[in-house]
């Protein structure tokens, strides 16, 4: 942008002055019922928005770019830069043009910003996924601690845990926060963590982040002495936290979110997943980035927001907390018996509105006539829902949720005596308030919609006065309202008693016009009442607000306990439906799956309307000490990954609290899930398949434990084949002596199966599949044993390559095997293989002519006249006619 001259106009140095001041961020600068971009900003939101891109007037002696989006419709536009990559400040008229006229003539009105939008700090519903958080974080570091911190401003969700730098990755992948803030000194040692998250990265100044300052910062927040009521938190952890805060203070404009007292989450209380595996089992997002095809997607039955969110939060982090577990179990257990009663309960919960993201909106004095209406009507949704589950022995974990339902009437009251039932979106429209709450707005109301009535019984009433039955009360733009009378009553209007009551105003050639003191104030209330009874609202709307805010605690406690409900229901509902079972969760180190099933291969299968999925068991490890691997050999696209996937899943979804899509499964406590099926190429950071499958591979190899469940398919196989299987070897016998793991490993390196035989934790287990006439069937078993070969010239065929390739490729595979059983004479049995031809094989032998001997028997047999016993004997026949 060019450098302001003395001689820009008033409004330019304006605009140019706040600009200066927000130089990182696009400024939306309102201009009556536009917000407006000048210069560059404008150049860049007009391709970003593809809108068309104006001038106005000129600065430094060239064009001023311009742009504009409405002010209501400006939500729309906001979503599509923040996705974009920009931040907006957005900057209001804080007076009208009325009010700045009487500071001067050529006065501008004054503007300022009132809010910093940025991808972490939004609260819009039109701008959030309702089902997902939205969170903003910060990492810190104090010495030699380091930490992170994240808050949900649309929810008041506040967290910290100490994190060392190694577990950043990790941790942002659970998360996803839109917005990490960052010290300015090391977001590049960052940056490419962050990147690959997909958050955005916000440096801020040192200062932000330190201790001592975000301690007090925080005490003043939440108007304590000590953070020592909420927890033991490290210097860290101050510092990350505080460093949100400063930064919501930067972006809100000194209004901030409603936040939850913080919580501090400890890393040894969940299951660790690094972002590889979150990637690779498609926990909460598929490959392709959106939530169809996901895990939670398929899994996904609850029917409110907070549920929703809740339901992604277990998915993110399941527990290693055994009572944890056996308590949300017990949940599902009592929702699942009670069948009738939680079909009841899910139609009670579809009624209840975003609680946390209404209340949010109303503490950032965002919200709205119908955030209030969201409050009354959740609270008395809970009441509503609370009163059946006395009625019934509830588990601990459902009692205590409807325990917190309750409590809430005399708002409940306030607000339903307060409130219309279907209120508009803004307060600025006025109309939410009911009839009969506040008596100066219901005089107000009756002003302004019954103005003509009021006039016209005071014209009755003056009338009878002075027994003038042709008095008429009129109006125009100079008198306003006024008393006439015709000129012959003049004279008896213009003496006592009359002239009193009624004050001369003006003479024409056949009438007299008076006016009335009453009349006078009547003709004021009736010109204000629209303003007053709007000025009004909007001072009952501020009372409500803060009646509201001044039990925001108790709102959020009912809100989490309705999540509960929603979600305890939700995955009992999917129990029934799938036919799930109850896992049973121990602090062994067994993983025992009998009948186990992909619950999103099996949903896709289902809406494809194919074959039925083919349940396989697990069974890993007896609960005692070592390691314990199936190595899994067989085809491709014989099932093997989803095999392995299925075996994870089932494990993360117990330690959800869920029932599982198994016949039965017994699953002791996993502390890390670690999964490296199939890789790509990271072209972005120059990393080749191979590259990025070493990578994940040697993350598993230093960090898996002896209680981490390790799922790895194909090792090395993206580099030539000695290397790759020695690679596949190496890595094994380190899981296997070293992290002593429970394991799934399935490679194409049928070399490997001879260590079954070498290491006492290594059992060979194989997909079966059955070929005939050439062909391959895939039969999707898993069974205990070793697959004799890959199939891989079978499965080209299938694939669809040239009958010529194929059938070359089975030549040079004999010849490969026939060099291998020769003694490795492999390149002297390649040496004398023929030339490649194109063209195509030759057709196979034409069937023998006529009908064989079993054709015939079986064209005269009618088998509805065969008893038992000459069925059976027709088989020995047959069977006969064969060796024949």
């Amino acid at each position: 942008m060019a450098g302001a001259k003395a001689a820009v106009t008033p409004m330019m140095a304006q605009y140019l002055e706040i600009k200066a001041a927000h130089e990182n961020a696009l400024l939306f600068y309102r201009m009556g019922d536009f917000y407006e971009m000048f210069f560059d900003d404008a150049v860049a939101a007009a391709e970003a928005l593809d809108i068309a891109l104006t001038k106005r007037g000129k600065h430094d002696g060239e064009d001023i770019p311009m742009c504009g989006v409405p002010v209501h419709a400006a939500e729309g536009y906001l979503l599509t830069l923040i996705r974009k990559g920009f931040r907006v400040a957005v900057c209001e008229q804080m007076e009208s043009p009325a009010e700045a006229k009487k500071r001067g003539y050529k006065a501008v009105v004054k503007r300022d910003v009132v809010r910093l939008v940025t991808p972490g700090t939004l609260t819009e519903d039109s701008l959030l996924e309702a089902r997902r958080h939205n969170y903003l974080a910060a990492y810190a570091t104090v010495r030699d601690e380091a930490a992170l911190a994240w808050v949900d401003i649309s929810t008041g969700a506040f967290h910290a845990m100490a994190l060392p730098p190694v577990r950043l990755g990790p941790e942002l992948a659970r998360l996803m926060p839109s917005e990490l803030i960052v010290s300015d000194q090391s977001e590049a040692d960052l940056a490419e963590i962050v990147s690959e998250s997909g958050s955005a990265i916000t440096p801020l100044s040192r200062s932000a982040f330190d201790s001592t300052s975000a301690e007090k910062r925080l005490c003043a927040l939440f108007s304590v002495g000590s953070l020592d009521a909420f927890g033991q938190f490290t210097r860290a952890e101050v510092s990350a936290m505080g460093a949100v805060v400063e930064y919501l203070e930067i972006t809100q404009r000194g209004k901030l979110p409603l936040l939850q007292k913080p919580v501090r989450d400890a890393q040894a209380r969940v299951m660790q997943i690094d972002a590889a595996t979150r990637r690779n089992l498609e926990l909460t997002q598929s490959m392709s980035g959106g939530r169809a095809g996901s895990l939670l997607a398929a899994i996904d039955r609850t029917v409110t927001a907070a549920g929703a969110r809740l339901l992604e939060r277990r998915l993110s982090s399941p527990s290693r907390v055994l009572n944890v577990i056996h308590d949300r179990l017990a949940a599902v257990d009592f929702a699942l018996e009670q069948s009738r009663f939680s079909a009841e309960l899910r139609d009670d919960l579809r009624k209840v509105p975003d609680l946390d993201r209404a209340l949010s909106r109303l503490g950032l004095d965002r919200g709205g006539p119908r955030d209030l209406a969201a409050i009354r009507n959740g609270l008395a949704q809970a009441a509503q829902i609370h009163d059946p589950l006395t009625t019934n022995a509830l588990p601990e974990l459902l009692q205590n949720a409807a325990g917190a339902l309750i409590g809430h009437d005399d708002l409940i009251d306030l607000l339903d005596n307060a409130l219309i039932a279907e209120p508009p979106l803004l307060a600025r429209d006025g109309g939410f308030i009911a009839p009969g709450f506040h008596v100066e707005l219901d005089e107000m109301r009756t002003l302004r919609d019954e103005g003509r009535s009021v006039i016209a019984a005071m014209q009755s009433e003056y009338q009878e006065l002075t027994g003038i039955t042709s008095l008429k009360v009129k109006h125009n733009n100079v008198l306003g309202y006024f008393v006439e009378v015709t000129a012959t009553h003049a004279d008896k209007m213009l003496s006592e008693p009359l002239s009193d009551t009624f004050k001369h105003r003006q003479t024409t050639a056949n009438q007299v016009r008076f006016t009335t003191v009453p009349l006078s104030e009547m003709e004021t209330k009736i010109l204000n009442a629209g303003g007053r009874a709007l000025e009004i609202e909007k001072r009952l709307f501020e009372d409500l607000r803060q009646a509201i805010l001044s039990h925001a605690d108790h709102i959020n406690v009912a809100s989490r306990a309705l999540a509960e409900l929603d979600l305890a229901t939700a995955l009992a509902d999917l129990a029934r439906a799938e036919d799930w079972a109850k896992p049973e969760v121990d602090d062994s180190r067994t993983l025992q799956i009998s009948g186990g099933r992909h619950p999103v291969v099996e949903l896709a299968l289902r809406k494809q309307g194919g074959a039925p999925f083919i349940a396989n068991d697990c069974d890993l490890a007896d609960g005692s000490a070592g390691a314990d691997i199936w190595l899994l050999t067989g085809p491709n696209m014989a099932g093997k990954s989803t095999f392995l996937r299925q075996n994870a899943l089932i494990a993360l979804l117990a330690q959800v609290g869920s029932y599982v899509p198994a016949r039965s499964a017994k699953i002791g406590i996993v502390s890390q899930l670690f999964s490296r099926v199939g890789a790509s190429d990271d072209l972005a950071r120059g990393r080749s398949t191979f590259m990025v499958e070493m990578v994940e591979t040697a993350a598993i190899l230093n960090q898996a434990d002896d209680r981490a469940l390790v799922i790895l398919d194909e090792i090395g196989r993206g580099t030539a084949t000695y290397d790759g299987l020695s690679i596949a070897w190496a890595t094994l016998e380190h899981l296997h002596d070293v992290n002593q793991s429970r394991a799934l490993f399935a490679t194409h390196y049928h070399e490997m199966t001879n260590l079954a035989d070498k290491l006492p934790g290594v059992d060979n287990a194989t997909v079966a599949v059955k070929e005939f006439e050439g062909e391959v069937i895939f039969l999707h078993e898993v069974r205990k044993g070793a697959a004799d070969r890959s199939y891989g010239v079978q499965v080209a065929k299938l694939a669809g390559l040239p009958d010529a390739v194929v059938a070359r490729a089975r030549v040079v595979l004999d010849a490969l095997e026939k060099g291998e059983r020769e003694g490795g004479k492999k390149q002297a049995v390649i040496d004398d293989l023929p030339l490649f031809s194109a063209a195509p094989p030759p057709p196979p032998p034409a069937p023998a002519t006529g009908p064989s001997e079993v054709e015939e028997r079986l064209s005269a047999i009618l088998p509805d006249d065969l008893s038992p016993r000459e069925a059976l004997q027709l088989i020995y026949e047959l069977k006969e006619l064969t060796k024949g």
